[in-house]
């Protein structure tokens, strides 16, 4: 049986289980409350059931709750028929506005499910449309700088120097890496989008991990990257590997967006149980009504110039949020960003876990 059919079910169940429930109660209380509040309490029972199930286990419990309002508690009692126009009346308008709030409000639901669809596949084309947008600029730049130095390295091969075969061997790799790193942003937003990533903790040094993404950055020349490691800090137990995408993007994006000659910091520490990774720089900082939209998918502040798909924070907040962390920026008081990162996390010393 699948889950639907187990749903469905459930639902069949439920409504009628609370329809003979709460009957049984308002037939037990018969000498204290009127017959006209228990129509009202068993129709605000099918009314919520009409909003949280499908059609027809709302048109039973509809149905039941109008039989047993009938032989149980509209005169005379223990047969179907109604000793008074009135009473029918009521028996009759209670039914039909039941089982009309019922299909009536599975329209509703239904329209409103086809609207929502809708706006998600407009959104999805939006998204799609402005990846596409981004990937033709990022990917055209590095594609078109391999392709002209490998054909200058074929057809001037003879009167190049060895500086400049070095220097075009240098801008195919540049732009190698450039496209390495757009293939790396799609392949970690779609892991995110599609629910499948898993975590994979181990026992981290926060401090060689630091450095191991400083040394893999190759846009660094225009830039002072500063790092104290606290030789004092524990070890913690963290996916390394979401970790490193964590600094790694956050590191590109100081780089990106700061102007030559800024200077980036570096700081890692344990507070509370908790592992805190701040990047900071002294640039010129984002636009205090931009803090928290840098962080939406496709987004790229405008007129920034420097390109890119707007997937590096994103992931970065992603990365984040899926070991239970958080992700802040605030523009500093002497100037420039600084993003701090909070991610809960076990701690141990390297003696310590010698001695397990």
């Amino acid at each position: 049986m699948n889950i639907s059919a187990i749903k469905k079910q459930n639902q069949y169940f439920f409504s009628t289980l609370v329809v003979l429930v709460v009957s049984g109660i308002c037939y037990l209380l018969r000498d204290y409350i009127d017959y006209r509040i228990v129509a009202l309490l068993l129709f605000l029972i099918v009314s919520i059931f009409a909003v949280l199930y499908d059609v027809i286990p709302v048109i039973i419990s509809a149905v039941l709750s109008a039989f047993i309002l009938n032989v149980f508690f509209i005169d005379p009692v223990f047969h179907y028929k109604i000793d008074s126009s009135e009473n029918a009346l009521l028996f009759f308008i209670y039914l039909g506005i039941a089982v009309i709030n019922a299909i009536f409000t599975d329209r509703i639901r239904k329209q409103r499910k086809k609207l929502y669809e809708k706006e998600e596949k407009e959104n999805t084309l939006k998204l799609y449309e402005t990846l596409l947008n981004s990937l033709s600029h990022e990917l055209r730049i590095p594609i078109t700088t391999i392709i002209g130095s490998v054909d200058t390295l074929k057809e001037h091969s003879f009167q190049l120097t060895e500086q400049n075969r070095s220097e075009l061997l240098d801008e195919i790799q540049d732009a190698g890496f450039r496209l390495n790193d757009q293939v790396e942003k799609l392949l970690n937003m779609s892991r995110l989008e599609a629910g499948s990533l898993k975590l994979n903790k181990d026992w981290t040094d926060i401090n060689e991990l630091i450095f191991l993404c400083i040394s893999k950055l190759t846009n660094t020349r225009y830039h002072i990257l500063e790092f104290q490691p606290d030789d004092d800090l524990p070890l913690f137990k963290i996916d390394g590997g979401l970790m490193e995408q964590i600094i790694n993007g956050l590191l590109q994006n100081a780089l990106k967006y700061t102007p030559s000659g800024s200077k980036i910091w570096i700081e890692a520490k344990e507070e509370n149980d908790q592992l805190i990774l701040k990047i900071s720089d002294n640039g010129v900082g984002f636009p205090e009504d931009k803090l928290e939209k840098v962080f939406e998918k496709f987004y790229r502040l405008p007129n920034s110039g420097t390109g890119g798909t707007g997937l590096g924070l994103s992931i970065v907040k992603g990365f984040t949020e899926i070991q239970g962390g958080t992700v802040f920026l605030i523009n500093q008081s002497n100037g420039g960003a600084c993003f701090t990162i909070k991610i809960p996390a076990e701690t141990s010393y390297l003696k310590n876990l010698k001695n397990e």
